[in-house]
């Protein structure tokens, strides 16, 4: 169980005292070498020259890079209004700019990570023989608004057992307070034969996500950057794979992706039993595996990739655990579930403080996205197909999701058929001039109705299992003062309507507090 959460908080001091104590090491080491030389070097450098000075480093983008090892980071920080909000949550790194089934009030609040993720990063390219290089990196996100480590899980243990009107901002992601929560792998690179990686490490749909996004996957203004269903293949846990190995290679025109993630974790505690108790409840294995492949080129201005994803026992957490001030499943918080089915006996098999309510599923998605360049244009588009199915392998109490959090309550038989998902995205960048951009992006998530019988109605009411869309239409303009150093202002509005209306996916359809959000943002990002 996820005991350690709470040592995970570290405040803003320490985080950016590392990182400004790194930066300067840079420097001094950058500074050393404008010395004089005895000659200069035979072969050219691996990848770009690192800062030579304080005055090239604030008036340029050179990384800061000593002996093929790079630092790298952003800091990511404005201020918000949203007509549907709720109370703001230092572990929650995404903002609120999409609309929230919990969400119940207007409010002005503190905007982390508009644009992009605050973080630190570490990452090395270096060359062993010739045309081979060992690679590595490690970065992490933190909030700018806290100094948390980013930490979408810590969102929904913190409001477990709570009215529903008293939460604070809950959500799901891959995010979940590791030490290096965005990627940790290394591995080896061939100029001719491609780079092979192991490690926790961004899945393909993640990469086509930030490569083919208008809004290059900005929380503020990108419904594909916010909810990592699309990039996550049907589930934003699945943004990210740990245990997993990487392939890509460039062949010009034509680049080609490869990826295996191997079974990790625990499966918990399983029985199909409904009046199921800790002595009928039997340990299953994980059975967590997934794998992708990319295929994709760059013609011209034109660019174009199509991205096959499985993903086998994907979590999906949409509530915290349910509480006495819950309209559905009032003892969720208290009590261990198999299949909204409570354990019989009255002894839990695993304690529920600090853990999550998670749906499985085994997903495929496949998706096709492309880009245009004509100057000062930029013109994206994409469409991805997702299904969705109970998964052929369950998982009990005591599973593991992203993180290391528990689920105390599962459910592997969520779906009553196959849940169709589909994602369709486009957008135009337009370059207004050399340091200003407006970007205006439309995003559309729909689903069929998947329950049976079918009775999703007005009259009849919805469940989540009916059809149903969500819509997001975002607008905004960043300016860089330098390459470093920019400030931007937009709009974001988002709806929903029939089954994505509802906030509850089981039990008597409890809908949305509100259906739609409008939330401007202004802000400043610096980069390095």
């Amino acid at each position: 169980m996820k005991d350690s959460v709470p040592a995970l908080g570290l405040t803003l001091r320490p985080v950016w005292c590392c990182a400004l104590a790194a930066t300067f090491a840079l420097n001094q080491a950058a500074h050393a070498a404008d010395g004089p030389t005895p000659e200069p070097a035979a072969a050219a450098p691996a990848g770009p020259a690192g800062c030579a000075s304080v005055q090239e480093y604030f008036a340029t983008d050179c990384p800061l890079t000593w002996h093929g090892i790079t630092l790298f980071g952003a800091y990511d920080i404005g201020v918000g209004w949203v007509s549907h909000g709720l109370p703001e949550n230092a572990y929650n790194y995404e903002g609120e700019s999409l609309v929230n089934r919990n969400g119940n009030h207007s409010q002005f609040l503190i905007a982390p990570n508009n644009l992009s993720q605050t973080g630190l990063g570490i990452k090395a390219k270096e060359e062993f023989v010739q045309g081979w290089s060992v690679v590595f990196n490690a970065s992490t996100g933190i909030n700018p608004q806290s100094g948390q480590f980013a930490n979408m899980a810590a969102t929904n243990t913190g409001n477990a057992g709570l009215p529903r009107g008293s939460y604070s901002f809950a959500g799901d992601g891959a995010r979940a307070g590791q030490t290096f929560n965005d990627e940790f792998y290394g591995g080896l690179s061939s100029a001719y034969l491609g780079t092979l990686t192991f490690g926790r490490q961004r899945a393909l749909g993640t990469d086509a996500m930030l490569a083919y996004d208008p809004a290059g996957g900005a929380y503020s203004f990108s419904f594909i950057g916010y909810n990592g269903l699309m990039a996550g293949g049907g589930d934003t846990q699945d943004t990210r794979w740990d245990e997993a190995v990487k392939y890509r290679v460039t062949w010009d025109p034509v680049h080609f992706g490869a990826m295996y993630k191997f079974v990790d974790g625990s499966g918990g505690c399983y029985s199909a039993s409904s009046a199921w108790t800790a002595a009928t409840c039997t340990p299953e294995e994980p059975h967590n595996s997934a794998y992708a492949f990319d295929l994709g080129g760059d013609i011209g201005k034109l660019a174009a990739d199509v991205v096959y994803q499985r993903v086998n026992q994907a979590i999906s957490v949409l509530n915290p655990l349910l509480g006495p001030g819950s309209l559905s499943a009032p003892f969720q918080s208290t009590t261990n579930s198999i299949n909204t089915n409570p354990i019989n006996g009255g002894v839990n098999l695993i304690g529920t403080s600090n853990t999550e309510y998670g749906i499985v599923t085994d997903n495929t998605a496949i998706m096709v996205a492309a880009k245009y360049a004509w100057d000062p244009f930029r013109f994206y588009g994409g469409y991805e197909h997702i299904r969705q199915n109970n998964p052929s392998n369950p998982l009990g109490v005591g599973a593991t999701a992203q993180g290391g959090y528990l689920l105390s309550g599962v459910e592997d038989n969520n779906l009553d058929s196959t849940k169709v998902v589909q994602v369709a995205w486009t957008g135009v960048k337009y370059a207004f001039d050399s340091k200003t951009a407006i970007t205006l992006s439309y995003y559309r998530e729909w689903q069929n109705d998947f329950r049976i019988p079918s009775t999703c109605s007005p009259a009849a009411g919805f469940r989540s299992s009916c059809s149903g869309t969500l819509n997001e239409v975002s607008l905004y303009m960043d300016y860089h003062f330098t390459k470093r150093f920019d400030a931007y202002v937009g709009i974001a509005y988002s709806d929903v309507s029939g089954g994505l209306a509802i906030a509850i996916p089981h039990g008597p359809g409890v809908p949305y507090y509100y259906d739609n959000n409008i939330a401007p943002t202004v802000g400043g990002r610096f980069t390095f």
